[in-house]
């Protein structure tokens, strides 16, 4: 700026560095905060016929302007309904506006043939309407996979018993939770939250002061 005699340009660079430096703040903050967050393990406890659980209310929290990745294990992404719940989670991630360039999911395939042609051709479907959304769908399969969860690539990992098939069956497509998930009774299940990166340096601290 001192080098610089022109109003205009001064004032443009002035306000260059104003938003360089509000940017600066926002990530000490959100640093600050996900430390702090990072460093406790919390658990929720889902009884049977619960409600209030839609995947907005579980996982808006982590699609933040800092997340680019997810990855999904989930041995059980394979029926139709199965399927639907993979795609609700998809399309919270594609409203969420979180900067998000590729899911990947580890899931198994069904063993009868006809069921994995049409679970590959679901998935398939998801990847191309994706990519109109600029988010890049990777898919593998695994036969011995056992563990439900998502990482997200900010630190936050979400375990989850039953994974993303959590909700029952609606009474009727014309029952009230048909089509809002906060309203659809769950299953009885366990999530475990936590932040991979600050429980590890957690655990490395202590370790350290042993």
């Amino acid at each position: 700026m001192k080098g610089v005699s022109d109003g205009a340009k001064k004032e443009k660079f002035r306000q260059k560095m104003l938003e360089y430096m509000a940017r600066a703040e926002e990530l000490k903050k959100f640093v600050r905060d996900e430390k702090t967050a990072g460093k406790q393990h919390e658990q929720i406890q889902i009884e049977s016929n619960a409600t209030g659980y839609s995947y907005e209310t579980l996982f808006s929290r982590f699609l933040n302007q800092f997340l680019t990745e997810i990855e999904v294990e989930d041995p059980y992404i394979r029926s139709h309904h199965q399927i639907y719940n993979f795609l609700r989670f998809c399309e919270l991630v594609v409203k969420s506006k979180a900067p998000v360039k590729e899911i990947r999911l580890l899931t198994g395939s069904d063993e009868n043939p006809e069921l994995q042609s049409q679970q590959h051709d679901k998935l398939g479907q998801l990847s191309e309407s994706l990519q109109k959304h600029n988010i890049k769908l990777t898919i593998k399969y695994s036969d011995t996979l056992h563990d439900r969860e998502i990482r997200f690539d900010t630190g936050w990992v979400v375990k989850i018993g039953r994974g993303l098939d959590i909700y029952k069956a609606a009474e009727s497509k014309f029952s009230i939770g048909f089509c809002d998930f906060d309203l659809r009774p769950c299953h009885q299940t366990t999530i475990d939250i936590f932040n991979r990166k600050y429980m590890k340096d957690s655990v490395d601290t202590a370790e350290d002061t042993v």
